[in-house]
């Protein structure tokens, strides 16, 4: 598979690593659109995209929550922090791996388009 992040996950490409776990790995963007940018991913390529969230795999969506709130209190986040999650290219998704991103560190603009 040629997927950047399955690659990340197998330590073929360098990544500033935020967290990691046997399921989940969180790191740094590389291209940050906020102070704190971390995507939040599963290890395994269970789902292109949100919109490939089934019963069977929704266990790992669950788990990224549970890092990313790990991460805003860890990163004291109080203020507040934005999630998003891309699906397809219309919506902006680049790389076809289930990820969230972690946002940060400035006043979020609360236009979305």
């Amino acid at each position: 598979m040629d997927c950047i992040f399955c690659k990340i996950v197998a330590d073929e490409i360098p990544c500033k690593k935020a967290y990691e776990d046997g399921d989940v790995l969180a790191f740094h963007d590389i291209y940050p659109q906020a102070p704190v940018h971390i995507l939040v991913i599963p290890k395994a390529h269970t789902a292109a995209g949100a919109g490939e969230i089934t019963a069977a795999n929704s266990a790992v969506a669950g788990k990224c929550f549970e890092v990313i709130a790990r991460l805003a209190n860890e990163l004291g986040l109080a203020d507040g922090f934005r999630v998003v999650t891309n699906n397809g290219p219309a919506a902006g998704q680049t790389v076809p791996h289930l990820h969230f991103h972690l946002l940060a560190g400035k006043e979020l603009s609360l236009a979305m388009g």
